[in-house]
Order: structure tokens, then sequence, then C-alpha cells
């Protein structure tokens, strides 16, 4: 696994769909970790470090713990932009954050953020690789969380 040691956010952007709304036409607040979810698979593999091949090394990266902060609703056919960047990694856990935008006007929508420990297939908590560690730099917070 070959990457780019790049500490900047990534960035994902996507549409509101019809069927992550509500009756009211606002994104149900579950969508926003989907939502995160896209935007760190994204951030790994643009550094080389893909969850297929994780996986495939024996690797598993379980989520187990969460905070979103919402702030203002997504609406349908809104075009959100989800930044990930890494908080901080050890030996057996990494942390995200991220901040959800309404595009065009930047308009903040929720922060979050995720800690994710390293199990092997038998769910056993294990390292995560020096060489990925390598590639997830972790960077201070662009905003507030």
């Amino acid at each position: 696994m070959e990457g780019v040691t790049d500490p900047r956010p990534t960035c994902v952007e996507l549409r509101v769909r019809y069927a992550e709304t509500d009756q009211m036409g606002v994104a149900h607040h579950a969508n926003y970790l989907i939502w995160c979810e896209l935007a760190r698979t994204r951030h790994l593999a643009d550094r080389g470090a893909s969850y297929r091949e994780l996986e495939e090394a024996g690797l598993r990266l379980p989520v187990t713990d969460v905070h979103v902060r919402h702030r203002a609703p997504a609406r349908f056919d809104d075009l959100v932009r989800v930044r990930c960047w890494v908080r901080d990694i050890a030996s057996r856990r990494v942390e995200f954050g991220y901040v959800i935008e309404r595009q065009p006007d930047n308009q903040l929508l929720a922060t979050a953020r995720t800690s994710l420990i390293a199990v092997n297939t038998h769910h056993a908590i294990t390292t995560i690789p020096q060489h990925v560690r390598d590639l997830l730099v972790p960077i201070p917070d662009p905003m507030r969380l």
C-alpha cells in the first residue's frame, strides 16, 4: 500500500437524495454518519490504505465512539461537502474529524468525530500496522468540533 502522507482534509461532495430525508424534507440524522464514512474511506484510500486492502490483510476498524453536533439542516437536493481528517492516531486507535457543509455557500451543517479501534478477523484488539499509521498524519482541527 503506497500512498501520500498528506495531512490535509479530504473533501467529498454529495447531493442529498430524497430517500435520505424525512417528511419535512430534512436529511435524517443517521445519514450524517453514512456521509462521514464515505469521507473516511476516501481519506484512507487517497493515502493508499483502502478498507478493502486492510480487510484482506486481516485488519478491521470498527467504530467505537461517535459524536455528531448538528447545527443546521441538510435538505433534499442540497449539495453537501464533507471534509475529513485524522485528529489522532495511536498503535490501536485512530480518531477522525469531520465538517459537513452545504455548498456553494459553505453553511455549516454539522461537525463530527469518530474513533475506530483495530481488531483482527477474530475480533481481538490488535495494532494498526506501522506503514498504515505512517500514512495517516494527524492535524489540528480546522474548526471547533
